[in-house]
């Protein structure tokens, strides 16, 4: 059965850096957009990095959420469908649990709601403290 499995999650305080990896298992074909969404206690899930499946030598379309931008970065291994989350700088509303999440349509540099994907995995969580 296809899935999507993460890791990479931990404590850290305010200030450090996590690096979280995502791998998809089971998947003949590389799914077209990665990304990860965060959901905090309380709070809705939300978007906070996606990047597309690169196309011939061009590499794929990133996009981040606002609140990550210049902090986090987004990458994947070519050709297969292994994501990673560089998350520098880290602060203490960075706190949640971080979900990998695919779908077969491009995101085309945008951060889809959650609604609009359709594979997700299971979460590791992210505690930051002050």
């Amino acid at each position: 059965q296809a899935e999507l499995v993460e890791s990479g999650g931990g404590s850290v305080q305010a200030g450090g850096s996590l690096r979280l990896s995502c791998e998809g298992f089971g998947y003949s074909y590389s799914l077209l957009c990665m990304g990860w969404f965060r959901q905090a206690p309380g709070k809705e899930r939300e978007g906070v990095a996606t990047i597309d499946r690169p196309v011939f030598d061009r590499p794929g379309m990133t996009a981040y959420a606002a609140s990550v931008r210049g902090r986090f970065t987004i990458s994947r291994e070519n050709g297969k469908n292994i994501l990673y989350l560089q998350m520098n700088s880290l602060k203490p509303e960075d706190s949640a649990m971080y979900y990998c999440a695919a779908r077969n349509l491009y995101c085309s540099g945008g951060v889809p709601g959650y609604d609009d994907m359709s594979i997700w995995g299971k979460g590791t969580l992210v505690t930051v403290s002050s």
